[in-house]
Protein backbone atom coordinates (compact mmCIF):
# COMPACT_ATOMS: atom_id res chain seq x y z
CA UNK A 1 0.00 0.00 0.00
CA UNK A 2 1.09 3.56 -0.50
CA UNK A 3 2.16 5.41 2.53
CA UNK A 4 0.50 9.26 2.91
CA UNK A 5 -2.78 9.07 1.84
CA UNK A 6 -4.59 9.80 5.36
CA UNK A 7 -7.68 11.48 5.59
CA UNK A 8 -6.33 15.09 5.49
CA UNK A 9 -7.88 18.08 7.02
CA UNK A 10 -6.65 21.73 6.74
CA UNK A 11 -3.76 22.58 9.63
CA UNK A 12 -2.46 25.89 10.51
CA UNK A 13 1.05 25.46 11.70
CA UNK A 14 3.32 28.12 13.39
CA UNK A 15 7.30 27.86 12.95
CA UNK A 16 8.74 30.64 14.37
CA UNK A 17 12.25 28.96 14.38
CA UNK A 18 12.09 28.62 10.31
CA UNK A 19 13.80 32.23 10.56
CA UNK A 20 15.95 32.99 7.30
CA UNK A 21 19.87 33.46 8.89
CA UNK A 22 19.09 31.98 12.32
CA UNK A 23 22.24 31.03 13.64
CA UNK A 24 21.92 26.95 14.26
CA UNK A 25 21.66 26.01 17.93
CA UNK A 26 22.76 22.99 19.49
CA UNK A 27 18.98 22.88 21.62
CA UNK A 28 16.13 20.36 20.95
CA UNK A 29 13.92 23.68 19.70
CA UNK A 30 15.96 25.01 16.78
CA UNK A 31 15.27 22.34 14.50
CA UNK A 32 12.69 22.86 11.71
CA UNK A 33 9.18 21.35 11.85
CA UNK A 34 7.51 18.64 9.26
CA UNK A 35 10.98 17.15 8.71
CA UNK A 36 11.86 14.57 5.63
CA UNK A 37 9.32 11.70 6.03
CA UNK A 38 7.49 13.54 8.76
CA UNK A 39 4.70 16.25 7.21
CA UNK A 40 2.94 15.40 9.96
CA UNK A 41 -0.49 14.84 8.20
CA UNK A 42 -3.35 15.37 8.30
CA UNK A 43 -2.44 17.77 6.13
CA UNK A 44 -4.56 20.31 4.06
CA UNK A 45 -6.80 18.61 1.18
CA UNK A 46 -7.18 21.87 -0.65
CA UNK A 47 -3.84 23.32 -2.14
CA UNK A 48 -3.48 26.87 -0.37
CA UNK A 49 -0.51 29.69 -0.97
CA UNK A 50 1.32 29.79 2.25
CA UNK A 51 5.09 30.66 3.25
CA UNK A 52 7.47 28.32 2.80
CA UNK A 53 7.87 27.53 6.48
CA UNK A 54 4.36 26.23 6.65
CA UNK A 55 4.79 23.86 4.22
CA UNK A 56 7.51 22.74 5.78
CA UNK A 57 10.51 23.65 3.59
CA UNK A 58 13.71 25.41 4.50
CA UNK A 59 13.34 28.95 3.14
CA UNK A 60 16.46 29.94 1.86
CA UNK A 61 17.20 26.06 0.91
CA UNK A 62 13.76 26.54 -1.34
CA UNK A 63 14.82 29.67 -2.59
CA UNK A 64 17.63 27.76 -4.70
CA UNK A 65 15.01 26.95 -7.07
CA UNK A 66 15.82 30.66 -8.83
CA UNK A 67 19.16 29.82 -9.49
CA UNK A 68 18.80 27.38 -10.93
CA UNK A 69 16.14 27.93 -13.52
CA UNK A 70 18.25 30.86 -14.65
CA UNK A 71 21.01 28.83 -15.06
CA UNK A 72 18.85 26.72 -17.25
CA UNK A 73 17.46 29.43 -19.15
CA UNK A 74 20.52 31.23 -19.53
CA UNK A 75 21.87 28.21 -21.51
CA UNK A 76 19.07 28.30 -23.45
CA UNK A 77 17.37 24.91 -22.03
CA UNK A 78 14.12 26.75 -22.71
CA UNK A 79 12.89 30.35 -22.90
CA UNK A 80 10.63 30.40 -19.95
CA UNK A 81 9.44 28.35 -17.12
CA UNK A 82 6.94 28.14 -14.63
CA UNK A 83 7.63 26.48 -10.78
CA UNK A 84 5.09 25.58 -8.70
CA UNK A 85 6.29 23.44 -5.49
CA UNK A 86 3.55 22.44 -2.63
CA UNK A 87 3.84 20.64 0.60
CA UNK A 88 1.68 19.58 3.39
CA UNK A 89 -1.26 21.16 0.91
CA UNK A 90 0.90 24.72 1.21
CA UNK A 91 1.92 25.85 -2.40
CA UNK A 92 5.40 27.53 -1.20
CA UNK A 93 6.72 28.11 -4.69
CA UNK A 94 4.55 29.19 -7.55
CA UNK A 95 6.91 31.73 -9.86
CA UNK A 96 7.34 32.05 -13.49
CA UNK A 97 10.60 32.85 -15.35
CA UNK A 98 11.57 33.86 -18.79
CA UNK A 99 9.64 34.09 -21.66
CA UNK A 100 6.73 32.34 -23.09
CA UNK A 101 7.19 33.19 -26.53
CA UNK A 102 10.44 34.89 -28.17
CA UNK A 103 11.25 33.37 -31.67
CA UNK A 104 9.58 33.35 -34.98
CA UNK A 105 10.81 30.83 -36.55
CA UNK A 106 13.72 27.47 -35.99
CA UNK A 107 16.79 29.50 -35.86
CA UNK A 108 16.32 32.03 -32.89
CA UNK A 109 15.19 34.48 -34.92
CA UNK A 110 13.80 37.35 -32.35
CA UNK A 111 10.56 38.28 -32.18
CA UNK A 112 9.54 42.12 -32.07
CA UNK A 113 7.22 41.36 -28.96
CA UNK A 114 8.55 38.98 -27.17
CA UNK A 115 5.94 37.74 -24.16
CA UNK A 116 7.26 37.46 -20.70
CA UNK A 117 6.01 33.83 -18.97
CA UNK A 118 3.05 34.38 -16.52
CA UNK A 119 2.19 31.86 -13.54
CA UNK A 120 -0.77 30.83 -15.08
CA UNK A 121 0.82 30.31 -18.81
CA UNK A 122 -0.78 26.97 -20.35
CA UNK A 123 1.81 24.71 -21.64
CA UNK A 124 1.92 21.73 -24.10
CA UNK A 125 1.84 18.25 -21.72
CA UNK A 126 3.40 16.22 -24.23
CA UNK A 127 3.79 13.24 -22.05
CA UNK A 128 2.74 14.13 -19.21
CA UNK A 129 -0.92 13.73 -20.77
CA UNK A 130 -0.01 9.57 -20.26
CA UNK A 131 -1.16 10.42 -16.47
CA UNK A 132 -4.25 11.43 -17.76
CA UNK A 133 -4.96 8.77 -19.90
CA UNK A 134 -4.27 6.22 -16.95
CA UNK A 135 -6.10 7.70 -14.17
CA UNK A 136 -9.17 7.72 -16.61
CA UNK A 137 -8.72 4.07 -17.45
CA UNK A 138 -8.67 3.16 -13.80
CA UNK A 139 -12.30 5.25 -13.49
CA UNK A 140 -13.38 2.52 -15.70
CA UNK A 141 -11.47 0.12 -13.67
CA UNK A 142 -13.42 1.31 -10.98
CA UNK A 143 -16.88 1.09 -12.64
CA UNK A 144 -15.68 -2.51 -13.40
CA UNK A 145 -15.41 -2.50 -16.85
CA UNK A 146 -12.24 -4.53 -17.30
CA UNK A 147 -9.88 -6.25 -14.97
CA UNK A 148 -6.40 -5.41 -15.59
CA UNK A 149 -5.04 -8.77 -16.64
CA UNK A 150 -7.94 -9.21 -19.18
CA UNK A 151 -6.30 -9.01 -23.06
CA UNK A 152 -6.53 -6.01 -24.50
CA UNK A 153 -8.24 -7.73 -27.45
CA UNK A 154 -11.62 -8.54 -25.70
CA UNK A 155 -12.43 -5.26 -25.88
CA UNK A 156 -10.31 -4.09 -28.95
CA UNK A 157 -10.93 -7.50 -31.24
CA UNK A 158 -8.96 -5.66 -33.98
CA UNK A 159 -5.68 -5.42 -32.02
CA UNK A 160 -5.67 -9.17 -31.69
CA UNK A 161 -3.92 -10.14 -34.66
CA UNK A 162 0.31 -10.56 -34.95
CA UNK A 163 0.15 -12.60 -32.22
CA UNK A 164 -1.06 -9.82 -29.79
CA UNK A 165 -4.34 -12.38 -28.38
CA UNK A 166 -2.40 -12.39 -24.74
CA UNK A 167 -1.42 -8.91 -24.70
CA UNK A 168 -2.98 -7.33 -20.95
CA UNK A 169 -4.28 -4.00 -20.44
CA UNK A 170 -1.83 -4.06 -17.16
CA UNK A 171 0.83 -4.67 -20.23
CA UNK A 172 -0.13 -1.34 -21.96
CA UNK A 173 0.31 0.44 -18.59
CA UNK A 174 3.44 -0.38 -17.95
CA UNK A 175 5.21 -0.35 -21.20
CA UNK A 176 5.85 -4.60 -21.37
CA UNK A 177 3.67 -4.97 -24.11
CA UNK A 178 6.60 -5.68 -26.35
CA UNK A 179 5.24 -3.03 -28.62
CA UNK A 180 8.41 -0.41 -30.05
CA UNK A 181 8.50 3.01 -29.43
CA UNK A 182 6.32 4.92 -31.53
CA UNK A 183 4.71 3.75 -34.63
CA UNK A 184 6.72 3.12 -37.78
CA UNK A 185 5.33 5.63 -40.26
CA UNK A 186 4.26 8.65 -38.55
CA UNK A 187 0.40 9.31 -38.10
CA UNK A 188 0.39 12.65 -40.63
CA UNK A 189 1.34 10.32 -43.46
CA UNK A 190 -1.46 7.83 -42.98
CA UNK A 191 -4.47 8.68 -45.31
CA UNK A 192 -7.65 8.44 -44.23
CA UNK A 193 -9.53 9.84 -40.94
CA UNK A 194 -8.77 9.62 -36.98
CA UNK A 195 -10.64 6.46 -37.15
CA UNK A 196 -8.56 4.83 -40.15
CA UNK A 197 -5.30 6.18 -38.24
CA UNK A 198 -6.39 4.53 -35.01
CA UNK A 199 -7.11 1.27 -36.32
CA UNK A 200 -3.65 1.69 -38.47
CA UNK A 201 -2.22 1.77 -34.30
CA UNK A 202 -4.19 -1.45 -33.39
CA UNK A 203 -2.95 -3.83 -35.92
CA UNK A 204 0.90 -3.25 -35.61
CA UNK A 205 3.07 -5.99 -34.52
CA UNK A 206 5.29 -6.48 -31.41
CA UNK A 207 8.69 -6.34 -31.24
CA UNK A 208 8.96 -8.50 -28.20
CA UNK A 209 6.64 -11.06 -27.08
CA UNK A 210 4.49 -9.62 -23.73
CA UNK A 211 6.23 -9.60 -20.41
CA UNK A 212 9.72 -9.84 -21.64
CA UNK A 213 11.04 -6.33 -22.06
CA UNK A 214 10.55 -2.95 -20.95
CA UNK A 215 10.29 -0.53 -23.64
CA UNK A 216 8.68 2.91 -23.55
CA UNK A 217 6.12 3.24 -26.12
CA UNK A 218 3.61 5.50 -27.20
CA UNK A 219 1.84 2.77 -28.79
CA UNK A 220 0.48 1.60 -25.73
CA UNK A 221 -1.28 4.41 -24.96
CA UNK A 222 -2.49 5.29 -28.06
CA UNK A 223 -3.83 2.02 -27.60
CA UNK A 224 -5.04 2.86 -23.87
CA UNK A 225 -6.81 5.44 -25.54
CA UNK A 226 -8.63 3.46 -27.99
CA UNK A 227 -9.69 1.49 -25.27
CA UNK A 228 -11.45 4.42 -22.60
CA UNK A 229 -13.36 5.19 -26.35
CA UNK A 230 -14.59 2.03 -26.67
CA UNK A 231 -15.91 1.37 -23.16
CA UNK A 232 -17.09 4.65 -22.14
CA UNK A 233 -18.57 5.89 -25.60
CA UNK A 234 -17.21 8.84 -25.11
CA UNK A 235 -13.89 10.60 -26.91
CA UNK A 236 -11.18 10.50 -24.86
CA UNK A 237 -11.15 14.13 -24.97
CA UNK A 238 -15.23 13.90 -23.48
CA UNK A 239 -14.29 11.94 -21.07
CA UNK A 240 -11.60 12.88 -18.85
CA UNK A 241 -13.54 16.62 -19.09
CA UNK A 242 -16.63 14.84 -17.76
CA UNK A 243 -14.94 12.51 -15.02
CA UNK A 244 -12.08 14.15 -14.06
CA UNK A 245 -11.05 17.76 -15.19
CA UNK A 246 -14.63 18.91 -15.02
CA UNK A 247 -15.07 17.44 -11.65
CA UNK A 248 -11.95 18.86 -10.35
CA UNK A 249 -12.30 22.29 -11.73
CA UNK A 250 -9.62 22.39 -13.87
CA UNK A 251 -10.81 24.97 -15.98
CA UNK A 252 -7.44 25.32 -18.23
CA UNK A 253 -6.55 22.09 -18.46
CA UNK A 254 -8.42 20.50 -21.76
CA UNK A 255 -7.17 19.03 -25.32
CA UNK A 256 -7.73 20.94 -28.65
CA UNK A 257 -7.42 24.84 -26.75
CA UNK A 258 -9.53 27.30 -28.18
CA UNK A 259 -7.68 29.99 -30.65
CA UNK A 260 -9.15 32.96 -27.91
CA UNK A 261 -6.82 31.01 -25.28
CA UNK A 262 -3.31 31.84 -27.24
CA UNK A 263 -2.46 34.78 -25.73
CA UNK A 264 -1.84 32.53 -22.26
CA UNK A 265 -0.70 29.79 -24.32
CA UNK A 266 3.50 29.20 -24.20
CA UNK A 267 4.79 28.83 -28.11
CA UNK A 268 5.84 25.67 -29.10
CA UNK A 269 7.81 24.52 -31.98
CA UNK A 270 8.94 25.73 -35.56
CA UNK A 271 7.64 22.36 -37.36
CA UNK A 272 7.56 23.19 -41.23
CA UNK A 273 8.03 19.25 -42.31
CA UNK A 274 4.21 19.34 -41.01
CA UNK A 275 3.87 22.51 -43.11
CA UNK A 276 2.23 24.07 -39.55
CA UNK A 277 5.29 26.32 -38.94
CA UNK A 278 5.48 27.87 -35.29
CA UNK A 279 3.44 26.18 -33.32
CA UNK A 280 0.98 27.82 -30.94
CA UNK A 281 -1.79 26.26 -28.98
CA UNK A 282 -1.38 23.15 -31.57
CA UNK A 283 -0.30 19.94 -29.66
CA UNK A 284 3.63 19.69 -31.01
CA UNK A 285 2.85 15.62 -30.88
CA UNK A 286 2.83 14.75 -34.70
CA UNK A 287 0.62 11.84 -33.98
CA UNK A 288 -1.70 13.73 -31.64
CA UNK A 289 -1.96 16.25 -34.38
CA UNK A 290 -3.22 13.34 -36.80
CA UNK A 291 -5.38 11.96 -34.22
CA UNK A 292 -6.81 15.73 -34.19
CA UNK A 293 -5.17 16.77 -30.88
CA UNK A 294 -6.59 14.00 -29.21
CA UNK A 295 -4.75 10.38 -28.37
CA UNK A 296 -3.79 8.63 -25.30
CA UNK A 297 0.22 9.68 -25.27
CA UNK A 298 -0.40 13.13 -25.73
CA UNK A 299 -2.41 16.20 -26.55
CA UNK A 300 -3.02 17.26 -22.95
CA UNK A 301 -2.67 21.32 -22.56
CA UNK A 302 -2.58 22.37 -18.61
CA UNK A 303 -1.13 24.77 -16.16
CA UNK A 304 0.89 24.40 -13.15
CA UNK A 305 -2.17 24.92 -10.92
CA UNK A 306 -4.72 22.56 -12.57
CA UNK A 307 -1.70 20.16 -12.66
CA UNK A 308 -1.08 20.47 -9.26
CA UNK A 309 -4.40 19.83 -8.32
CA UNK A 310 -4.40 16.63 -10.46
CA UNK A 311 -1.06 15.63 -8.18
CA UNK A 312 -2.93 16.24 -4.77
CA UNK A 313 -5.68 15.00 -5.80
CA UNK A 314 -3.39 11.28 -5.89
CA UNK A 315 -2.30 12.15 -2.46
CA UNK A 316 -5.39 12.62 -0.82
CA UNK A 317 -6.12 9.27 -2.13
CA UNK A 318 -8.25 9.83 -5.09
CA UNK A 319 -10.63 13.29 -3.83
CA UNK A 320 -9.76 16.43 -4.07
CA UNK A 321 -11.96 19.55 -2.12
CA UNK A 322 -15.06 17.13 -1.62
CA UNK A 323 -15.12 14.94 -4.54
CA UNK A 324 -14.05 11.61 -4.94
CA UNK A 325 -12.71 10.55 -9.25
CA UNK A 326 -10.79 7.47 -7.95
CA UNK A 327 -11.02 4.93 -5.12
CA UNK A 328 -8.29 4.44 -2.83
CA UNK A 329 -7.38 1.18 -4.23
CA UNK A 330 -6.84 2.61 -7.42
CA UNK A 331 -4.46 5.44 -6.96
CA UNK A 332 -2.84 2.63 -4.90
CA UNK A 333 -2.21 0.44 -8.56
CA UNK A 334 -1.34 3.62 -10.18
CA UNK A 335 1.64 4.35 -8.06
CA UNK A 336 2.80 0.67 -7.42
CA UNK A 337 5.77 -0.88 -8.91
CA UNK A 338 4.63 -3.73 -11.47
CA UNK A 339 8.22 -3.72 -13.39
CA UNK A 340 10.31 -5.30 -10.33
CA UNK A 341 11.82 -7.60 -13.12
CA UNK A 342 13.66 -4.27 -14.67
CA UNK A 343 14.97 -2.82 -11.69
CA UNK A 344 16.32 0.76 -13.66
CA UNK A 345 12.27 0.77 -15.22
CA UNK A 346 10.24 0.89 -12.09
CA UNK A 347 7.02 2.02 -13.27
CA UNK A 348 3.15 1.92 -11.92
CA UNK A 349 0.17 2.04 -13.65
CA UNK A 350 1.24 4.37 -16.62
CA UNK A 351 3.54 6.73 -13.36
CA UNK A 352 7.04 6.76 -13.62
CA UNK A 353 8.61 5.76 -10.22
CA UNK A 354 11.41 6.43 -8.90
CA UNK A 355 13.37 8.28 -12.07
CA UNK A 356 16.43 9.41 -10.70
CA UNK A 357 17.33 11.43 -14.25
CA UNK A 358 14.44 13.14 -13.74
CA UNK A 359 13.40 13.18 -10.25
CA UNK A 360 16.66 13.91 -8.77
CA UNK A 361 17.18 13.91 -4.72
CA UNK A 362 13.27 13.16 -4.67
CA UNK A 363 13.84 9.89 -6.62
CA UNK A 364 12.64 7.37 -4.50
CA UNK A 365 10.35 4.25 -4.18
CA UNK A 366 7.80 7.04 -3.21
CA UNK A 367 8.24 9.44 -6.18
CA UNK A 368 5.94 8.80 -9.03
CA UNK A 369 5.52 11.16 -11.95
CA UNK A 370 6.23 11.86 -15.57
CA UNK A 371 7.75 14.28 -18.25
CA UNK A 372 6.82 15.49 -21.27
CA UNK A 373 9.11 16.24 -24.31
CA UNK A 374 7.71 19.60 -24.29
CA UNK A 375 9.91 20.30 -21.28
CA UNK A 376 7.27 19.45 -18.59
CA UNK A 377 6.53 17.28 -15.25
CA UNK A 378 5.12 16.53 -12.85
CA UNK A 379 6.47 14.35 -9.25
CA UNK A 380 4.45 13.87 -6.45
CA UNK A 381 6.43 12.42 -3.18
CA UNK A 382 3.56 10.31 -1.11
CA UNK A 383 5.90 10.23 1.94
CA UNK A 384 6.76 13.64 2.24
CA UNK A 385 3.31 14.88 0.88
CA UNK A 386 5.50 16.79 -2.08
CA UNK A 387 3.56 18.11 -5.27
CA UNK A 388 6.56 19.63 -7.64
CA UNK A 389 5.13 20.67 -10.94
CA UNK A 390 8.01 22.75 -13.44
CA UNK A 391 7.23 23.56 -17.07
CA UNK A 392 9.14 24.88 -19.51
CA UNK A 393 8.57 25.14 -23.12
CA UNK A 394 11.88 24.02 -24.09
CA UNK A 395 10.79 22.67 -27.75
CA UNK A 396 10.36 26.85 -28.90
CA UNK A 397 11.82 27.16 -31.23
CA UNK A 398 13.12 23.65 -31.71
CA UNK A 399 13.46 20.38 -30.46
CA UNK A 400 17.23 20.60 -30.96
CA UNK A 401 18.62 23.01 -28.48
CA UNK A 402 20.15 21.81 -24.57
CA UNK A 403 18.03 19.13 -23.06
CA UNK A 404 15.91 20.55 -20.40
CA UNK A 405 16.16 17.05 -18.49
CA UNK A 406 19.35 18.90 -16.51
CA UNK A 407 16.98 21.96 -14.90
CA UNK A 408 13.93 19.06 -14.22
CA UNK A 409 16.19 16.89 -12.20
CA UNK A 410 17.95 19.96 -10.60
CA UNK A 411 14.95 21.66 -9.70
CA UNK A 412 13.70 18.47 -8.06
CA UNK A 413 16.84 18.26 -6.38
CA UNK A 414 16.73 21.66 -4.99
CA UNK A 415 12.82 20.90 -3.47
CA UNK A 416 14.49 17.75 -1.53
CA UNK A 417 17.25 20.21 -0.25
CA UNK A 418 14.52 22.06 1.34
CA UNK A 419 13.07 19.63 3.16
CA UNK A 420 14.73 19.40 6.38
CA UNK A 421 16.89 16.69 8.10
CA UNK A 422 16.18 17.30 11.59
CA UNK A 423 19.20 15.72 13.91
CA UNK A 424 18.06 13.81 16.75
CA UNK A 425 19.34 16.55 19.33
CA UNK A 426 17.96 19.39 16.89
CA UNK A 427 21.24 20.70 16.30
CA UNK A 428 23.38 21.37 13.76
CA UNK A 429 24.94 17.84 11.90
CA UNK A 430 27.51 16.99 9.35
CA UNK A 431 26.28 17.02 5.62
CA UNK A 432 28.40 15.38 2.87
CA UNK A 433 26.58 18.16 0.03
CA UNK A 434 25.53 17.27 -3.59
CA UNK A 435 27.43 16.69 -6.85
CA UNK A 436 28.53 14.25 -9.26
CA UNK A 437 32.47 12.55 -9.14
CA UNK A 438 32.41 13.28 -5.47
CA UNK A 439 35.14 11.98 -3.17
CA UNK A 440 34.33 14.06 -0.08
CA UNK A 441 35.81 13.55 3.70
CA UNK A 442 35.62 14.03 6.96
CA UNK A 443 38.45 13.29 8.97
CA UNK A 444 39.24 13.59 12.61
CA UNK A 445 41.75 12.76 14.95
CA UNK A 446 41.48 10.40 17.65
CA UNK A 447 43.84 8.71 20.28
CA UNK A 448 44.82 5.01 19.58
CA UNK A 449 43.62 2.41 21.80
CA UNK A 450 42.73 -1.22 22.63
CA UNK A 451 39.20 -2.30 21.95
CA UNK A 452 38.13 1.56 21.21
CA UNK A 453 34.70 1.64 19.26
CA UNK A 454 33.25 4.74 17.15
CA UNK A 455 29.84 5.39 17.73
CA UNK A 456 27.95 7.75 15.54
CA UNK A 457 24.17 9.05 14.56
CA UNK A 458 23.70 8.62 10.67
CA UNK A 459 20.87 9.48 7.93
CA UNK A 460 21.66 9.07 4.73
CA UNK A 461 19.46 8.50 1.04
CA UNK A 462 22.17 7.51 -1.53
CA UNK A 463 21.70 6.30 -5.39
CA UNK A 464 21.64 2.51 -4.28
CA UNK A 465 24.55 1.07 -5.59
CA UNK A 466 25.68 3.04 -7.55
CA UNK A 467 26.82 6.18 -4.68
CA UNK A 468 29.07 4.91 -1.53
CA UNK A 469 29.45 6.25 1.88
CA UNK A 470 31.96 4.45 4.11
CA UNK A 471 33.73 4.92 7.75
CA UNK A 472 37.71 4.30 7.45
CA UNK A 473 40.40 4.76 10.25
CA UNK A 474 43.82 5.27 9.20
CA UNK A 475 47.41 4.75 11.75
CA UNK A 476 49.01 8.09 9.70
CA UNK A 477 46.80 10.06 7.97
CA UNK A 478 47.91 8.26 4.37
CA UNK A 479 46.82 4.80 4.43
CA UNK A 480 43.01 4.02 4.94
CA UNK A 481 41.33 0.88 5.86
CA UNK A 482 37.34 0.36 5.37
CA UNK A 483 35.83 -0.68 8.41
CA UNK A 484 32.16 -0.13 7.61
CA UNK A 485 30.20 1.14 4.27
CA UNK A 486 26.54 2.18 3.21
CA UNK A 487 24.71 2.99 0.60
CA UNK A 488 20.97 2.85 -0.30
CA UNK A 489 18.74 4.54 2.43
CA UNK A 490 19.00 4.68 5.75
CA UNK A 491 15.29 5.29 6.20
CA UNK A 492 15.88 8.11 9.51
CA UNK A 493 18.39 8.55 11.93
CA UNK A 494 20.04 5.15 13.13
CA UNK A 495 23.03 4.72 15.70
CA UNK A 496 26.27 2.46 14.20
CA UNK A 497 29.43 1.37 15.77
CA UNK A 498 32.47 0.02 14.18
CA UNK A 499 35.36 -1.52 15.91
CA UNK A 500 38.56 0.42 15.52
CA UNK A 501 42.00 -0.95 14.75
CA UNK A 502 44.43 -0.93 17.74
CA UNK A 503 46.59 1.96 16.06
CA UNK A 504 43.75 3.73 14.58
CA UNK A 505 44.96 7.21 14.84
CA UNK A 506 42.88 9.22 12.22
CA UNK A 507 38.77 8.15 11.23
CA UNK A 508 37.17 9.43 8.07
CA UNK A 509 33.98 9.36 6.72
CA UNK A 510 34.43 9.39 2.45
CA UNK A 511 31.59 10.06 0.69
CA UNK A 512 31.73 8.86 -3.02
CA UNK A 513 28.95 9.77 -5.92
CA UNK A 514 29.34 8.46 -9.69
CA UNK A 515 28.55 10.77 -12.60
CA UNK A 516 24.73 11.19 -12.86
CA UNK A 517 22.37 10.89 -10.10
CA UNK A 518 22.97 12.08 -6.12
CA UNK A 519 20.38 10.95 -3.61
CA UNK A 520 19.61 13.36 -0.41
CA UNK A 521 22.92 13.04 0.79
CA UNK A 522 24.88 11.89 3.75
CA UNK A 523 24.78 13.31 7.70
CA UNK A 524 26.57 11.78 10.65
CA UNK A 525 26.30 13.73 13.70
CA UNK A 526 27.50 12.53 17.85
CA UNK A 527 30.89 11.34 17.03
CA UNK A 528 31.93 9.57 20.29
CA UNK A 529 35.23 6.78 20.55
CA UNK A 530 34.60 4.97 23.64
CA UNK A 531 37.62 2.87 24.98
CA UNK A 532 38.77 2.05 28.72
CA UNK A 533 35.60 2.86 29.89
CA UNK A 534 35.67 6.29 28.46
CA UNK A 535 33.94 8.37 25.65
CA UNK A 536 36.01 10.68 23.57
CA UNK A 537 34.85 13.48 21.00
CA UNK A 538 37.34 13.24 17.59
CA UNK A 539 38.51 16.21 16.53
CA UNK A 540 37.43 17.38 12.94
CA UNK A 541 40.82 18.20 11.17
CA UNK A 542 39.70 18.25 7.46
CA UNK A 543 36.35 19.09 6.55
CA UNK A 544 35.09 19.20 3.13
CA UNK A 545 31.83 18.60 4.25
CA UNK A 546 29.26 21.27 5.84
CA UNK A 547 27.83 21.70 9.18
CA UNK A 548 23.95 22.73 9.09
CA UNK A 549 20.64 22.05 10.92
CA UNK A 550 18.43 21.24 7.67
Amino acid sequence: MIAGNQVRVTVSVVLAMMLVGMAPARAADSSYAHSWNRPDCPCAAVLHEGSAAEAGFVPQALDGIDDTVSRALARRAAPGAVVLVARRGVIAKWKAYGYASLYTNGDYALASDPRPMVRDEIFDMASVSKLFTAVAIMQLWDEGKFKLDDPVAKYLPQFGVHGKQEVTIRQLLTHTSGFRPDPPTPLYEIKGTRKDRIAYVLQLPLEHPPGTHYVYSDINFITLGALIEKLSGEREDAFIHKHLTGPLRMADTMYDPPAKLKPRITASEYQPWTHRGMLWGQVDDENSWALGGVAGHAGVFSTAYDLAVFGQMMLNGGTYDGVRVLSQRAVDLLLTNWDKQFPDDATGLGWSIDRGWLMGALSGPHSSGHEGFTGTSLVINTRNDIVAVVLTNRVHPNRHGPSAVTALHDVNTDIANAIPVTSPDGGPAWFSGYGDYLNRTLTANIEPHKDATLSFQTWYRLQPDDDYGSIEASPDGVHWQALDGLTGSSDGWQTKTVALPVDARFIQFRYRTDDEINGRGWYVDDLQVHAGGKTMQPKINDNQWQQRDY
